[in-house]
């Protein structure tokens, strides 16, 4: 029997006390109760870690964002047991699948991971030899359609598989790139965002060029929530793989992310997952605990009052600029990123530089150093704010600081 099938029928090992013997019970295991609860250790102090307060961005470097109390709860939970992982997946993404209304649903280690795992799934289906042969398939390189002002650090993901990119402008451009060779076609939803070039290709026409030759199609849009509906958003328009982070403004765990969409897709994309043991998705193994909290994670998301959410940020913007205004000629604004990727409220502050001596620069540095250290952005001119992150009680930390620092400047 190989391997895989004995971790696959874990069901017919005897149970515990049968496999330790009579001799030993199981009792003996547990540790003794202490007398009296040990002091709550430090973890950040006994590693001599830093913590930061994030009044910028979801940015990876930052460990993402912070979990919700259903995720740490669904984390916890389930930390004490053993699973069958694949029978894991299989039920956490057909209860994920339930939630985004789609045909199929896996947990990734971050959306990097499923941009793997969602063209290895392209390249090979179900074939298992071809799934071993990754990313040495024989034969011609298989290509994958990107539009020119898609091409992104993130796309080494999808070369790791061994594909080549034949980059396009334009819908007849595409059309005519399309060969026996193109596997698949990677759309990038946040390059409008991060380089400030429209699409040349929009998404109906880019999902209809590819179905025509029957290309799958695989759009990433990992930080492009809220809004919500933008999980639901892409697969209406007719993409075959979607992927969004776990880590950002769905708040579950900062290394898991979501692949979902077309069911045979999905089901050949676990085959190039762990826990089976040879594909190219070995290294990027999920855990229990993440694939319960990032199913927690989801259905919070999808169920949270997003008015309420929004008005909150604007509440603390609100509160961070009243807090500031009596400083001499600073004047705040409130902007708001229009997405797709980031798409948040978010402050920005000015100051005669003149009247208060010390430059954007100078507070966010200022900020960082001081304690408790306070990650803020610098835009030239203007000190960036980010609220989004804070948890409560910080809005009126980073309100004084910022307000500490400005008045020492004041001339």
């Amino acid at each position: 029997m190989k391997r895989r099938e004995v971790i696959r029928n874990l069901s017919i090992l005897p149970v515990a006390g049968a496999v330790f013997g009579s001799s030993l019970p199981i009792e003996s295991f547990s540790a003794a109760t202490p007398a009296e609860k040990a002091p709550k250790r430090d973890f950040f102090k006994e590693l001599g870690v830093t913590p930061v307060i994030n009044a910028g961005a979801t940015m990876t470097y930052l460990s993402g964002s912070l979990m919700m109390p259903e995720v740490l709860d669904a984390i916890n939970s389930t930390a004490h047991d053993f699973a069958n992982m694949y029978e894991l997946q299989d039920k956490a993404g057909a209860k994920i699948a339930e939630l985004l209304k789609c045909e199929a649903a896996m947990v990734t280690s971050g959306a990097a991971a499923a941009l793997v795992l969602g063209t290895a799934a392209c390249l090979t289906g179900s074939d298992r030899e071809k799934i071993e042969q990754l990313p040495s398939l024989p034969g011609p390189q298989r290509e994958v359609i990107i539009q020119k002002s898609h091409r992104y650090v993130f796309d080494q993901a999808v070369r790791s598989t061994g594909i080549k990119f034949t980059e396009v402008e334009g819908p007849d451009e595409m059309e005519k790139a399309i060969n026996p060779n193109t596997v698949m076609a990677l759309f990038f939803n946040g390059a409008l965002s991060w380089f400030g070039v429209p699409d040349s290709i929009t998404h109906e026409d880019f999902v209809r060029i590819a179905k025509k030759h029957n290309i799958p199609t695989f759009i990433d849009a990992a930080a492009d929530v809220p809004p919500v509906e933008n999980l639901f958003r892409f697969q209406k328009t007719g993409f075959d793989l979607i992927t969004f982070s776990g880590g950002k403004m769905i708040r579950g765990p900062q290394s898991a992310g979501l692949l979902f969409g077309r069911k045979d897709l999905i089901e050949a994309a676990k085959l190039n997952n762990s826990p089976h043991e040879c594909p190219i998705g070995r290294p990027m193994k999920v855990n229990k605990e993440e694939i319960f909290g990032m199913y927690a994670a989801v259905k919070s998301y999808i169920e949270r009052d997003h008015q309420k959410e929004w008005q909150d940020w604007l509440d603390r913007i609100k509160h961070i600029a009243a807090r500031l205004e009596k400083i001499p000629t600073l004047k705040s604004e409130t902007v708001i990123n229009p997405g797709p990727a980031n798409a948040l409220p978010g402050m920005i502050v000015k100051w005669d530089q003149s009247k208060v001596k010390i430059t954007p620069k100078e507070v966010v540095k200022a900020l960082l150093e001081g304690t408790p250290s306070i990650v803020a952005g610098d835009r030239g001119d203007a000190l960036g704010i980010g609220v989004v992150l804070l948890r409560p009680e910080q809005v009126d930390i980073v309100a004084g600081r910022i307000k500490g620092i400005l008045e020492k400047a004041v001339v």
